[in-house]
């Protein structure tokens, strides 16, 4: 038997594990964006990881090592070496991803935000969508994207940093919101409005992750945009054909900041090279490959709150542009 399970790419023991049951190579893929491959060298060369083994002598990783990993994908996002990183302990991880934080990351909480990382902490998978809708009614969602649920997301990541939420916990999260947001963008009754563009949003292979992405799209419906959303991970080749047959005229990418740099750039390279250059490719999320050059032909977009002006100026040129 190879590392994945033919049809679901996770052997049977592990599909129905919990949370604090190992993980199969393949998952710990998915979730870190470390190729195996990757994981293999590492094992080699460094003594780390260090997976256990199956019935079937095929890898599993133990929580804690999946945490170190995601740790390490973190760092090496922001540039740091697998020779200076892959060795280190958890204690140490954590301290210098602290450390490469962007500042308003590390901002204190205030006390809504607090009390909504303590209802995490303790479970309060109801509660917390409780208190995430009675936010959307009261901010609007526009405020809410903005002005509550983008510090909340900094400060979940910053609390997993410090060991102060386990895997799982934010995995509760990032459902909670995901169910929030979807049941407040079916309420709203937002249409597509004339003169703006449609867009296709998807995230590249290996990045599972889909909470800003679905934030994107919640601020581009509320800008009168025609959204279409392939979801997570989907192959370049069919966002291609996606946007040859929806028409698109943008392309929305979301990246979490553990997404390996390498096939950041790679990947937005080749899908440029794949899509007319009048489509225009987004790419969302603070992500540190990003912020210091993005490959050209390619448009970040940092910050949800940018979102208004790039259409303002997709407006602009589509109608400078010759019929």
């Amino acid at each position: 038997m190879k590392d994945h399970n033919k049809e679901s790419g996770i052997p049977e023991p592990a599909r129905t594990a919990g949370p604090g049951l190992a993980l199969p190579i393949a998952a710990v893929e998915r979730d870190t964006g470390l190729s195996k491959d990757t994981l293999r060298v590492w094992e080699r060369r460094y003594g780390f990881p260090q997976p256990v083994r199956d019935s079937y002598d095929e890898r599993l990783y133990p929580p804690e090592q999946l945490e170190r990993l995601r740790l390490i994908a973190r760092l090496l996002g922001s540039g740091q070496r697998p020779g200076r990183v892959v060795p280190l302990p958890l204690a140490e991880l954590q301290q210098l991803l602290l450390q490469a934080a962007p500042a308003e990351a590390s901002a204190p909480a205030g006390p809504e935000l607090q009390a909504l990382l303590a209802l995490v902490r303790q479970h309060e998978a109801l509660e917390l969508r409780r208190a995430l809708n009675q936010a959307v009614m009261r901010l609007g969602l526009a405020r809410f994207l903005t002005e509550l649920l983008a510090p909340l997301n900094a400060q979940v990541g910053e609390a997993w940093v410090r060991g102060e939420i386990q895997v799982f916990e934010e995995h509760m999260y990032t459902e909670s919101v995901i169910a929030v947001l979807r049941s407040a963008m079916g309420s709203t009754g937002a249409l597509p409005q004339p003169g703006m563009p449609r867009v296709l949003l998807a995230t590249l292979p290996q990045e599972p992750h889909v909470l800003g992405l679905l934030m994107a799209e919640t601020m581009l419906l509320l800008e009168g945009c025609d959204c279409v959303s392939l979801g997570a991970q989907t192959p370049l080749d069919e966002i291609a054909r996606a946007v040859q047959a929806h028409r698109a005229q943008i392309v929305g990418l979301s990246f979490s900041p553990a997404f390996n740099a390498q096939l950041l750039v790679r990947g937005l390279q080749d899908l440029r090279g794949r899509l007319p250059a009048e489509v225009q490719i987004w790419a969302g999320g603070s992500h540190p490959a990003l912020q210091r050059r993005a490959p050209p032909g390619v448009t970040p977009v940092p910050r949800l709150e940018d979102i208004a002006g790039l259409l303002t100026s997709w407006q602009r040129d589509r109608s400078a542009a010759p019929a």
